[in-house]
């Protein structure tokens, strides 16, 4: 069967099953990429690469009306993105290889490309599992994957990052799925017990589960960096797992909560840090959210073509972080209505020959919901820590 075969899936049941319910890797651990070389970074500034990808936006306003928002990468960015993507790689490998293939490059134009209007972006290659392994371990195969070297490799990224490029400038932490999950093995070991730990602006840990004691903001997965409350706290953490409000997670969902006894997933919600429903500044693929999702229908009733890559439709979609039966998750609403031209849907959903896995949730589409609102997030967290006013860029 083929099984889920679009972006950033299945890194969640790699991280939280048992290491017994695995092959163990080799004993002997394979030395990390060379990272001074910069054919290992999938991204970094000053380059023609995927993360200098078009992001101009057609923005469609409810009475259908278009314009297109051109993108204007900052001139001169005054922080830094650091970004690992999620589970991605096609490669026959249970890990992947340093080769960037045209999904890496898909993503990486998705979700970090955009952040470049404020920072510079910085995107490592790494030997991450593949979806081929995990496509093989859920149908109960045996396959021999490497759970430590995506760590490691990230780990070697992030101390080449520091030595070369940062030079005490703030950072923000980008990841989602297993690129979220890699970042939150690499704040707990090599961040947080360090003085670098100054330097970050912000780790926006999408589409995985960051553990918390209930009612507070940290103690759980990290012992210093508390959840973002506030537009312009930093040094703290975003993170969220999103589902449709009218189909919340089911019993069998590994999305919204932990393992760890007395201890549930976080949830902040870029568009409302402070708590309740808020309009988010959606920023959606025009054609959908890839081949594990169903293609995206027409934007509007005229079925006039989108000539953008992305879609942006202000006040279509709504957000508010709920706790309910056991979850904590990222409700979704739709505000559509069928009186005026614009979609009353979207897309999103995992599904496999039609049938939509509801424990997945949004996943496919955890950034876009929000991608206005965390590059915005961004600018204003890394001005506080600069101590300078913030200023909104006209885009």
């Amino acid at each position: 069967m083929k099984l889920l075969a679009g972006l950033s899936l299945l890194a969640v049941p790699l991280f939280t099953f048992t290491a017994a319910a695995q092959t163990a890797p080799a004993a002997s651990p394979t030395p990390s990429p060379d990272y001074t070389q910069d054919s290992t970074w999938l991204c970094r500034p000053g380059r023609a690469d995927a993360c200098a990808v078009n992001q101009d936006v057609t923005v469609i306003q409810a009475n259908g009306k278009r314009k297109i928002e051109k993108f204007k990468p900052a001139a001169a960015p005054q922080f830094d993105c650091f970004y690992v993507y999620p589970t991605v790689s096609n490669d026959a490998t249970p890990n992947s290889d340093m080769t960037p293939g045209p999904e890496e490059m898909a993503v990486a134009a998705s979700q970090a490309a955009r952040f470049a209007s404020e920072c510079r972006v910085f995107a490592p290659l790494y030997r991450q599992v593949t979806l081929t392994a995990l496509r093989a371990f859920i149908a109960g195969q045996p396959v021999t994957m490497d759970r430590d070297m995506p760590v490691s490799d990230v780990t070697a990224a992030w101390n080449d990052y520091l030595a070369r490029d940062n030079k005490g400038r703030g950072v923000v932490l980008i990841g989602h799925s297993q690129g979220s999950n890699v970042l939150k093995a690499l704040i707990a070991k090599s961040i947080e017990p360090q003085a670098v730990r100054r330097n970050i602006i912000s780790a926006m840990l999408i589409g995985a589960n960051v553990a918390v004691p209930p009612g507070k903001d940290v103690g759980g997965d990290f012992k210093r960096l508390p959840l973002c409350r506030k537009d312009d706290q930093f040094n703290c953490v975003i993170s969220y797992t999103t589902f449709r409000a009218d189909s919340p997670p089911p019993a069998n969902s590994r999305f919204g909560k932990v393992p760890d006894a007395g201890m549930v997933a976080a949830c902040t919600n870029p568009a409302a840090l402070g708590g309740g429903k808020a309009v988010t500044d959606a920023i959606f693929g025009t054609k959908g959210a890839g081949t594990g999702s169903a293609a995206m229908g027409p934007w509007t009733s005229d079925n006039l073509p989108v000539t953008t890559g992305f879609v942006k439709v202000p006040g279509l979609i709504s957000a508010e972080c709920v706790s309910k039966d056991g979850f904590d998750y990222l409700a979704v609403t739709v505000n559509g209505d069928p009186a005026d031209p614009r979609t009353d849907t979207i897309v999103g959903d995992v599904s496999v020959g039609g049938l939509v896995l509801k424990d997945w949730g949004l996943h496919l589409i955890d950034m876009p919901v929000e991608m206005g609102n965390l590059v915005d997030l961004a600018d204003r967290q890394a001005a506080a820590w600069r101590g300078t006013p913030y200023k909104a860029r006209k885009r």
